[in-house]
């Protein structure tokens, strides 16, 4: 038995409704299952709107270009995230500036975040932190004091709650994932989200080479060729009819990893918030005892057992293209004492005692 750290969740009515979208000959970047997509996503996610594009990566990228964000500006990022968030601040031109964040919920901590404003700040730019919100409800009175854009990036907790209102309604805008680990897949794909109709509408128009409507293969700017595909979002429109039972499954998976480890000496599995419900993207195990060494060997570990794992996230100012030294007491603490364990749909009760057994076993060798 060899139990990996993600698959994607692909039934029948998936395989119909990509089989459709093939049959139709729409698969490019036009036909039903694009609209319905961004019509139903924007539903689910409570906003007016919703924007489909090829990856996450790019639809914080869109973001950011669709409210200005340009080259001298500085847009204030928590520095425990995968690398997208800071690389596509730099491919805007813009600077990336980490904050530290909370060792409960990992996510960004208002405080770090407030010390950081500089009259080059446009924007925060959140991350929802492997399923668990950021505060929302702190960092918009931010924004509102300092007069900055909130992008949330909302990559990894589609359905994630904070006080009951769900991520990408909070910010100026959202960004989601599609990627084929992430809760809700269509391959390769992302979203934005947003209440904001002039943003909306220029974040369609940058999409596609920015394209005139009136005169067609006139561009009265350099646009982007960020658009999904049909196929990907006939994936999306199937995967989003069974968002309930996908979210009540990882619920579930937590449960179960929970009634193993939760009550471990010096070990912890994803922290919830009281104003928080979590998405579960994936289960985080963080050990006190740990250094990057101990970290890796267990992993190490693990694999020779059957159990795939992955660590937490680098600080990203660590990477070697990041200049300036910056030190978050915070992140660079806890990166080292993290892993992540299997997550996904299919996963079953017996799989999770085994990796739970497996897990203990080596915490006591």
């Amino acid at each position: 038995m060899f139990i990996p750290i993600s698959q994607p969740s692909i039934t029948q009515k998936e395989i119909d409704y990509v089989t459709d979208a093939v049959k139709s000959t729409w698969i490019s970047s036009l036909g039903k299952y694009i609209d319905r997509f961004e019509a139903e996503f924007a539903q689910f996610c409570d906003t007016r709107f919703a924007v489909c594009v090829s990856n996450g990566t790019v639809a914080i990228q869109l973001s950011l270009a669709a409210h200005g964000i340009k080259q001298g500006d500085e847009v204030i990022v928590p520095n425990l995230s995968f690398i997208a968030t800071a690389n596509a601040v730099l491919h805007c031109g813009a600077t990336p500036v980490f904050a530290d964040i909370d060792p409960f919920h990992y996510c960004m901590d208002p405080d770090s975040v407030e010390k950081l404003i500089t009259p080059k700040t446009k924007a925060i730019m959140p991350v929802h932190l492997y399923g668990h919100p950021a505060p929302m409800d702190k960092l918009l009175e931010l924004a509102n004091k300092y007069g900055l854009w909130v992008i949330e990036d909302a990559a990894e907790a589609h359905g994630a709650t904070v006080h009951g209102k769900r991520v990408g309604s909070w910010g100026h805008c959202a960004t989601f994932s599609f990627y084929g680990n992430k809760n809700l897949t269509t391959g390769e794909g992302g979203m934005i989200t947003t209440d904001d109709e002039d943003f909306y509408n220029k974040c369609k128009y940058l999409r596609d080479h920015a394209m005139s409507k009136e005169k067609r293969y006139w561009h009265t700017e350099p646009g982007f060729n960020f658009r999904m595909t049909n196929l990907q979002a006939a994936l999306g429109c199937a995967q989003l009819e069974r968002v309930d039972e996908i979210m009540a499954k990882r619920q579930l998976i937590f449960q179960w990893y929970q009634k193993h480890l939760g009550s471990i000496e010096g070990i912890s599995i994803n922290r919830t918030s009281a104003w928080a419900s979590n998405a579960y993207w994936l289960i985080c195990l963080e050990n006190q005892d740990w250094d990057l060494i101990k970290r890796d060997q267990f992993m190490i570990e693990l694999k020779k057992r059957g159990v795939d794992s992955r660590p937490f996230f680098y600080p990203m100012s660590d990477m070697p293209y990041f200049s300036e030294e910056v030190y978050t007491p915070h992140t660079h603490e806890i990166y080292q004492k993290g892993i992540n364990l299997p997550t996904y749909f299919d996963l079953t009760e017996e799989q999770v005692g085994f990796v739970c057994t497996v897990v203990k076993s080596l915490l006591n060798a």
